[in-house]
């Protein structure tokens, strides 16, 4: 097993319910695949760097967990399916 962090962007356009059943969703991915989770950190809105389809800003959610080496490509496959993901970055530490 090995440890991952995760961030990923949602658009801030979102509904707070619909915006936190996305961010439970991702959390329930990780701990149904066998992985454990450490922390979900909600950072908020915040500014981009740089606008990304004309959007400016963007709520940032760090994820921990340990998981086997196979599933971040599953992670990242359902950030890429969901339409409310702007950006996302797994990085093993």
């Amino acid at each position: 097993m090995n440890r991952y962090e995760s961030l990923y962007i949602l658009k801030p356009d979102m509904e707070e319910e619909a915006r936190k059943a996305l961010i439970e969703k991702f959390a329930n991915l990780v701990t149904e695949n066998g992985a454990k989770l450490e922390k979900v950190e909600e950072w908020g809105i915040r500014k981009l760097a740089y606008e990304i389809d004309y959007i400016k800003e963007g709520y940032y959610v760090l994820m921990t967990f340990e998981a086997p080496s196979s599933f971040p490509a599953e992670l990242e496959r359902n950030y890429k399916i969901s339409d409310n993901v702007i950006r996302f970055n797994v990085i093993r530490l």
